[in-house]
């Protein structure tokens, strides 16, 4: 039987454990402090250090705030700017900063931070792998690998409340980007006194609603309530302590005896049981992510054979591995971009057998095809083809690769397996170091665009080193594209020349999986699954 809600309500320090099924729910002590496990360790307070994950949003989102704000819905709210104009031809920003914006230190944030920032971000020596998301100003991209210097990215601090953006063509996603990490302002002053050691615990400032206080690695980083956040009166936690659980089973359990408030993630085995025995507490909503397997183009590995690739994903059962594996925890995808992106529809990979008939839903003559497909590059159960397969561990990712390797074993296919903590997964992929990984992506802001731009020649996390110059035309037209029509057109076709290529293998549709205490007020399940403490209480 499920959890009495009034047991989550009555946060006491000392409970006798309420036993359910051999599962222990014990209610944390009553404070302020808010208590969220989270799947990974923040990189840096550096926004241009940041390796990318979730889990550094959460804390980024926290005790940064950028020209816009979220609201615990996702709606887009005026930030550190009060206002902002945008020039007839869309392509010129002209943000007016709010007076009444500090820095956990008591210094003003100003337009000078901004610019700071963004040619921080940039700057080749940051060695950023986001840089790519500030391309669309003005000499980006040239900023970015060393061709013109700082001084000429198109940004401006006209005076300490005007900051002004100047961009390459429009880009409609642009005030949707301006709420992610890598448009954060960088305190200028602290970087004047302290340079690289600016984000120490010892010398940090921010301008969130909260600011960092201890760090203890690998375990947790503790924030408090910054007094200095303009509006600091409506932030009701005293502060927010963030615990690195990279076991998802072991945060269901920290959960559930009453240690954390949240769990960010948990793992899609629990999904059923966790439903039955706490409702009010499990959480799955529709998400903007999208899992899929990268293959490498890169010389030497077989997957640079389309018909490898081709025969590789035809046989993949994405309906098995969502249903029967996951218990519906992911949806079966067979796009790149996901369901419910803005302004787009979907791309959907299809099969044909060798007279170019659809046998998209027909799995026997897909297998029947791929085996065709691997014989003709001399691949079969005589001749085997040996692939390296990497993923990151957890207990999700072992099961889709192991049932992967049984979808593959009747084409010819001998699968190794090879798996690594989540940062060394991704160093290790960036490196080239595969013939097919586990790779996922979680969209920074709600447009197409931020997943299409994984895929262009030579991007930062183009894992697979896939080149397209159709791709990259089609790419490039929609960013400078004003008509939106003719964008979402252009973006379309890009996708679908992507899938055309098996570029890679898409599976899955995420789903975000949240363990939230009921007794908390200000979340609020949201597609792409940001939630900002400053919005959240504890009800007593």
């Amino acid at each position: 039987m499920p959890q009495p809600l009034n047991i989550w309500l009555r946060r006491t320090a000392l409970v006798s454990a309420i036993s359910l099924s051999g599962l222990a729910v014990m209610p944390a002590a009553m404070a302020a402090t808010l208590d969220i496990g989270v799947t990974g360790e923040l990189a840096s307070f550096d926004t241009s250090k940041v390796s990318g994950g979730i889990w550094e949003s959460q804390v980024l989102m926290d005790v940064y705030e950028g020209l816009v704000k979220e609201a615990p819905d996702g709606e887009i709210l005026p930030g550190m700017a009060a206002s902002w104009d945008v020039s007839e031809d869309g392509r010129t920003y002209t943000f007016h900063l709010r007076e009444d914006a500090h820095w956990s230190d008591g210094e003003p944030v100003t337009a000078a931070d901004f610019v700071f920032g963004w040619r921080h971000l940039l700057d080749p020596k940051s060695a950023s792998k986001y840089a790519y998301q500030l391309y669309p100003v003005v000499n980006g991209e040239a900023v970015n690998t060393g061709d013109k210097p700082l001084e000429e990215l198109g940004v401006e601090a006209i005076d300490p409340q005007t900051f002004v953006v100047h961009l390459n063509a429009p880009t409609p996603y642009f005030i949707q980007q301006l709420s992610h990490y890598t448009t954060y302002p960088q305190p200028l002053h602290s970087w004047e006194e302290f340079g690289q050691e600016y984000v120490d615990l010892d010398n940090i400032v921010t301008n969130g609603a909260f600011t960092p206080v201890q760090w203890v690695s690998q375990s947790r980083i503790t924030v408090e309530k910054n007094p200095e956040y303009y509006d600091a009166e409506e932030v009701a936690l005293d502060g927010v302590r963030y615990h690195t659980i990279e076991d998802r089973n072991a945060g269901v359990s920290r959960f559930r005896a009453g240690e954390l408030d949240i769990m960010r993630e948990y793992s899609s085995s629990m999904y059923s049981l966790l439903k039955e025995q706490i409702p009010d507490a499990t959480h799955m909503a529709p998400y903007l992510g999208s899992y899929y397997y990268v293959l490498n183009h890169r010389d030497g590995h077989p997957t640079t054979d389309a018909r490898v690739r081709e025969a590789l994903s035809m046989a993949v059962r994405r309906d098995v591995i969502s249903e029967q594996i996951l218990q519906g925890t992911f949806l079966p995808s067979r796009s790149f971009v996901p369901d419910g992106i803005a302004d787009y529809d979907v791309q959907t990979l299809t099969f044909s057998d060798a007279d170019g008939n659809d046998i998209t839903d027909d799995m026997d003559a897909r297998m029947q095809r791929a085996r065709e497909l691997m014989e003709a590059v001399g691949y079969n159960q005589d001749n085997p083809l040996r692939l390296r397969l990497r993923y990151n561990t957890t207990d999700e990712h072992k099961k889709i690769a192991i049932a992967i390797s049984s979808m593959w074993r009747p084409l010819g296919v001998e699968v190794e397996l090879v798996n690594s903590e989540a940062t060394v997964h991704y160093q290790t992929i960036a490196q080239g170091d595969f013939d097919v990984a586990r790779a996922g992506w979680i969209a920074d802001y709600n447009d197409a665009e931020n997943f299409l731009a994984l895929l262009r020649t030579g991007a930062g996390n183009n894992y697979g080193a896939y080149s397209s110059p159709e791709f990259d035309t089609l790419y490039n037209e929609a960013a400078v594209t004003m008509d939106p029509e003719e964008r979402q057109a252009l973006m379309e076709q890009a996708e679908a020349t992507a899938l055309g290529d098996n570029a890679l293998i898409p599976m899955l549709y995420y789903v975000s999986r949240n363990l939230v205490n009921p007794a908390l007020s200000g979340w609020d399940d949201n597609i792409e699954d940001d939630h900002p403490s400053r919005w959240i209480s504890i009800d007593e």
